[in-house]
């Protein structure tokens, strides 16, 4: 896949919805349309706010997001992001983790410890599985490796809203579910119980563990995941992000997550259940 190469053009002005542009350059120096032209704004505007440390990044990235619609507010550093987040109300967060004084993962904590159901999508340099992971047991819903394209961006923000907070691929609750080795799963309240503990589920983790029970005559993919799961338009794009979260699941819910016996791998082809 070629990689483009971003530009984002500020001005010393306020930029509004109609006035605010984003220009991506690529090999053959060609110009993005308008992002409304591409990817259709929601009816109610949604409130994004965008923390990250490299200000003309962050400015472009708000510029982004006001001209695809959405109203935008920037913090620059972890603190001033939390005191962002108990003054107003946001739909999304755009999350950079490597941010001076309080980081990314330590925002994206202090809000889930309050019980913040803000979505998150995490931005970071740091493409090694481990940190992925973190972010995603800290209760991120998605995340974007830098350098990154704008457009991605905001069709990952659009696939958010689709989702809906709480929204699950099917209507039909499953109840609580005995499996081997003495493990019960509990999907309405997210939590696994094993050997007198408990373990809770990110939302994310229990859409992907109840899509997959409920499809448990077939093969999942991962394009059917990303699509029914994530709600991309476009399933087929280059992001770890269900085997990532296929990992930690399988952290919490597996006898022995070396060799998995529930989720287990289809090779080539995706993930089946074990019944």
């Amino acid at each position: 896949m070629r990689r483009e190469e971003l530009s984002f053009t500020a001005t010393n002005r306020t930029l509004g919805p109609t006035t605010s542009f984003l220009q991506m350059n690529t090999n053959n120096e060609q110009h993005l349309a308008p992002a409304e032209a591409t990817i259709p704004a929601p009816a109610k505007v949604k409130h994004i706010l965008v923390v990250e440390d490299e200000r003309t990044l962050a400015m472009g990235i708000r510029d982004a997001l006001v001209h695809a619609g959405f109203h935008a507010d920037v913090a620059f550093d972890g603190d001033s992001g939390l005191e962002k987040c108990s003054d107003k109300e946001y739909d999304l967060i755009v999350l950079d983790l490597m941010l001076p004084g309080r980081n990314g993962l330590e925002l994206l904590k202090a809000l889930r410890e309050k019980n913040h159901r803000v979505r998150v999508l995490i931005l970071t340099a740091l493409s090694e599985e481990s940190h992925i992971l973190q972010c995603f047991e800290a209760g991120a819903d998605d995340y974007m490796t830098k350098p990154f394209s704008p457009r991605e961006l905001v069709a990952r923000i659009h696939a958010q809203f689709r989702r809906g907070p709480g929204n699950s691929s099917e209507s039909t609750p499953i109840p609580q579910l005995d499996l081997p080795h003495g493990i019960s799963v509990d999907l309405a309240r997210l939590e696994i119980h094993r050997d007198g503990n408990t373990t809770l589920l990110t939302p994310r983790e229990g859409d992907i563990l109840e899509y997959i029970i409920k499809h448990n005559d077939k093969v999942v993919t991962r394009e059917d995941l990303l699509r029914d799961v994530w709600n991309y338009r476009n399933p087929n794009v280059a992001t770890r992000t269900v085997d990532i979260h296929i990992v930690g699941l399988r952290r919490k819910i597996e006898p022995d997550p070396s060799e998995p016996t529930l989720i287990q791998t289809v090779r080539g082809k995706g993930y089946r259940w074990y019944a």
